[in-house]
């Protein structure tokens, strides 16, 4: 990434126990897990480090307790970090005041939770526009700034509706809604689709997508389903027992999985799904045919046309230059993993 980060966390930690700051200091902010254990402390997220960079959807993944929707949370400040460091804008996050960090919370930084968390006594118009309302906003400007984001979330004619006439995917594009009420510079997400409906949740990552398609947010995603974060993620942290144990693209997590934990999460994945001719294609060729694919195509796209072909591809990237080849062998062994 060339940009300058939008979010970094370097050696995060969360401790959950009697006087954990002081049990951290006490074990030069690095205690080992066996110090963890016999002081009777439970440690939530241990020593992450990452960045999130303008634009990028970075999705933190893994099972039930691993630790996710505490980060996240540490990120945001709503739980306070034991220890490390969080810079937002350049700005060190854990130097702020309470006062600075809810003035944050209300004006740069939009969060959606898995209950949808809206207030039943208001219409959907009111319930978006409620963190303007905190802000002060008065009230035309508010409902002018809601109406545009209600047109936006496909809830249109549902101004007047309260929640409880809401279908349960409605709700929680109100609940979308109403994080992009303060146009924040970053979004934190945690498994805000895992109470729905298969069919509802599907809908609701392609509204996401569509979204993401048109503003451009910096976004930390949480969920707990790989196939949600495949979809979704331009960059996946996996955790297990409060540790980043792999974070990188798709490609690196299907590719070349870095421990046992990572690879049991992708090991079912159809990995030609979610691979690409670049991530997997070999040199440039002189045995090359008259097919060539682009580096972004998927596998899946293109896998029938190379595997009856006798020559390789050609691979080229956006500006139509031949920058590899892709072989028939190389595409069966991810079609057919298990074939010999």
């Amino acid at each position: 990434m060339n940009s300058e980060a939008k979010l970094s966390c370097k050696k995060l930690w969360k401790l959950y126990g009697s006087e954990p700051d002081k049990f951290f200091t006490r074990h030069n902010k690095q205690p080992e897990q066996v110090d963890i254990a016999d002081g009777g402390y439970i440690c939530a997220v241990r020593e992450v480090t990452f960045d999130v960079y303008p634009g990028e959807i970075v999705v933190v993944m893994g099972l039930s307790g691993s630790g996710k929707s505490t980060l996240v949370r540490c990120l945001s400040r709503l739980i306070e970090p034991t220890g490390g460091e969080i810079t937002f804008e350049g700005q060190n996050l854990l130097a702020a005041s309470r006062k600075e960090m809810i003035e944050i919370r209300r004006h740069k930084m939009g969060m959606v939770f898995q209950n949808f968390g809206l207030l039943p006594h208001r219409t959907v118009i009111d319930n978006i526009a409620f963190p303007l309302e905190v802000q002060g906003v008065n009230r035309a400007k508010r409902h002018e700034r809601a109406r545009e984001i209600i047109d936006l979330v496909g809830l249109s004619g549902r101004e007047r509706y309260y929640p409880r006439e809401l279908s349960g995917g409605q709700q929680q594009r109100v609940g979308i809604a109403r994080s992009l009420a303060v146009e924040p510079d970053i979004w934190f997400l945690d498994e805000p689709f895992s109470a729905l409906d298969p069919l509802i949740r599907r809908e609701m990552q392609d509204e996401f997508l569509r979204l993401q398609s048109l503003l451009k947010k910096t976004i930390v995603f949480i969920t707990h389903d790989f196939d949600e974060a495949i979809r979704l993620a331009d960059r996946i942290a996996i955790m297990n027992e409060g540790e980043v144990v792999q974070f990188g693209s798709v490609e690196d997590l299907v590719l070349n999985p870095a421990t046992d934990y990572v690879r049991d999460f992708t090991r079912e994945i159809p990995k030609e799904k979610y691979l690409t001719v670049g991530s997997v294609m070999g040199p440039i060729s002189e045995n090359i045919g008259t097919l060539s694919f682009r580096t972004k195509d998927l596998i899946a796209d293109i896998a029938a046309k190379i595997i009856q072909s006798e020559f390789s591809a050609c691979v080229i990237d956006d500006a139509g230059q031949n920058v590899g080849s892709l072989t028939r062998d190389q595409v069966v062994k991810i079609v057919f993993p298990n074939e010999k």
